[in-house]
């Protein structure tokens, strides 16, 4: 098989090329982005910030986000904002694939079923079965816009990971995520109705000044600290999730759940954030960053082994090294406490090296890179925080509880995922939700462009050298906090433990944010503490063990799955969800 080139881009400021070329007034004025350190007083907050209007905000450059910006941009200007740069995200980073139902013998019920064994039976059905029915279209897109899937003899190569019955996986090499985001991202440099606004971040969402219930953009922060208002009539959250609430991760350093504080903040409501799933294969290698093992090496033959050269998995599930993620995750935690050992080991040794080489090229690279050639040895492998299956409460459009906002991919919870994310999942959702997102949007009736209401300042000061240290202290105490205490396997004692120290950390992160002008670090600890403290309010709410949440003071699982659901106290539209709701402050 041909294995995947990555293009090149060109190195040049996107956002400054694409203003060059528009000639619509959807380009942003000229006027440049007022610097902190220029202002009269350089302690005091600007009087005066500079405005943007678009048609459409989009906060979030990976797969939900170029997609939703994609398919809006023929009859709307958009403005697409990322917090590092155009092809840096989680998307990116996808090894596996995506899933759609491709040939026969699958179906949409076997997949829908594999969705539903992995989602523990929490998924919401109609919301399931939209986006799997969906999900050959959704491939055919990316198909047409040029994403090189793999292909064998003439036809798309199709493998399959745990927890899936059937092959249908479709994907590039092992860089699935990198060659999607590469092809789209080349498509949204050149589209003249797209704007791109690299490293920014997002403070917060403005409300509509006649409708406290409706967005109206948002308020956002360059490097340097320097401020811009961005108007929209319609806004999309495609924040990704919050894996950097935990000491370990695979997502980048840039998924601090905003988008799910961000929409908190303003008024919706978040579901099920206690099923945050595990990677059970990250690479152990301490002398780094950690590496993602796809599931699709255990798809194709991998096995889990204790370093003796037990093989371990068979003890806990029947599917073995194909059960479910969470099943695995937590059976090689268990492994690795009753042993006292800090890694188990993938071997896939055992097939032919060509074969490994030609279908896992660029974990066959990166292994060699770090002193280990799997044609020959193991890979030493640990769980990491990877995904995170609750998010703000949207139906399949994406809309939320407030008007005008959006919110797709990681940071959402459709109900697709259920207790726990079905392998090659998140991509179908991504692009699926997306589209329906922006159909969505361009059904709208014309009207006239909202008005934000925006915050009256007041005199603020730039954070001291000693403070952003205290940030920094503090987002480090706040991952390995939360990994071992609402990690893998939680109890009520460790949940009240973790509840009673995010909010002295909370309390002391809004008081430095009253006071100070905003910074991208203050901006993430924020987020990440409101997340966090949504995440704990979640899991201490749940009175069992289901998919990806396992307590072992209630190890059972109820007859009568339910969604947890947190509501703002600000009074919420309703939607389909039907649970009961914990009101929170």
């Amino acid at each position: 098989m041909q294995q995947y080139i990555a293009p090149q881009f060109e190195d040049k400021p996107l956002a400054l090329e694409l203003q060059k070329r528009n000639q619509m007034t959807m380009s942003f004025d000229r006027m440049p982005f007022l610097q902190l350190n220029l202002i009269l007083n350089k302690n005091m907050k600007q009087s005066t910030v500079p405005s943007s209007r678009f048609d459409v905000l989009v906060i979030g450059g990976g797969l939900a986000g170029q997609t939703a910006a994609l398919n809006l941009a023929e009859t709307k200007s958009v403005l697409l904002v990322c917090k590092k740069d155009l092809i840096t995200s989680a998307s990116s980073r996808a090894q596996g694939g995506i899933s759609a139902v491709f040939m026969e013998p699958d179906s949409h019920e076997k997949h829908l079923e594999d969705t539903l064994i992995a989602g523990d039976r929490l998924n919401d059905i109609e919301a399931s079965r939209f986006i799997i029915e969906n999900s050959r279209q959704a491939v055919d897109w990316l198909i047409e816009r040029g994403v090189p899937f793999t292909k064998k003899d003439g036809t798309y190569h199709l493998t399959r990971e745990g927890g899936h019955s059937e092959r249908r996986i479709l994907h590039v090499d092992d860089l699935t995520g990198k060659a999607v985001q590469d092809t789209l991202s080349a498509q949204i440099q050149r589209h003249p109705h797209i704007t791109v606004l690299e490293h920014h971040t997002a403070v917060e969402l403005l409300l509509a000044e006649d409708d406290a219930r409706a967005c109206a953009g948002a308020l956002l922060i360059d490097r340097e600290g320097s401020q811009k208002e961005i108007l929209a009539d319609f806004t999309v959250l495609a924040t990704g999730g919050a894996g950097q609430i935990f000491l370990h991760a695979t997502a980048p350093c840039a998924s601090t759940g905003d988008g799910i504080a961000l929409a908190w903040n303003i008024g919706c409501r978040v579901a099920n954030l206690e099923f945050l799933q595990f990677h059970p294969t990250c690479m152990y290698y301490p002398q780094g960053e950690p590496f993602l093992i796809t599931e699709a090496v255990r798809g194709e033959g991998g096995l889990l082994r204790l370093p003796n050269g037990h093989r371990f998995m068979p003890d806990y599930d029947p599917r073995a090294e194909l059960a479910p993620r969470d099943i695995v995750a937590r059976a090689i935690y268990t492994e690795m406490k009753k042993h006292g050992i800090p890694a188990v080991h993938l071997d896939f040794s055992h097939r032919p090296p060509a074969f490994i080489r030609d279908h896992f090229p660029n974990i066959y690279r990166q292994c060699l890179e770090r002193g280990i050639d799997i044609t020959r040895a193991p890979i030493p492998v640990t769980p990491a925080s990877h995904y995170t299956c609750g998010g703000v409460v949207t139906d399949v459009h994406g809309r939320t509880d407030i008007a005008r906002l959006y919110c797709v991919g990681e940071a959402a919870c459709t109900g697709f995922h259920g207790a726990n994310r079905l392998a090659s999942n998140s991509l179908l959702e991504c692009v699926v939700v997306s589209q329906a997102a922006a159909k969505d949007i361009l059904k709208q009736p014309h009207t006239t462009p909202v008005r934000a209401h925006v915050p009256q300042t007041h005199p603020l000061r730039c954070l001291t050298q000693q403070e952003r240290n205290a940030i920094a202290l503090a987002k480090g105490e706040l991952r390995r906090l939360m990994w071992d205490y609402v990690g893998i396997v939680r109890d009520f004692a460790s949940l009240e433990a973790a509840s009673r120290r995010i909010r002295l950390l909370d309390e002391e992160t809004t008081q430095l944010y009253a006071r100070t002008l905003p910074e991208t670090e203050l901006i993430e600890l924020r987020n990440l503490l409101t997340t966090a403290k949504l995440v704990v309010r979640c899991a201490q709410s749940r009175q069992e063990s289901r998919g990806c949440h396992f307590n072992l003071d209630c190890p059972h699982t109820n007859p009568d799955p339910v969604p947890t659901i947190l509501t703002p106290t600000q009074p919420c539209v309703e939607t389909r969800h039907s649970s009961q709701e914990l009101q929170c402050c």
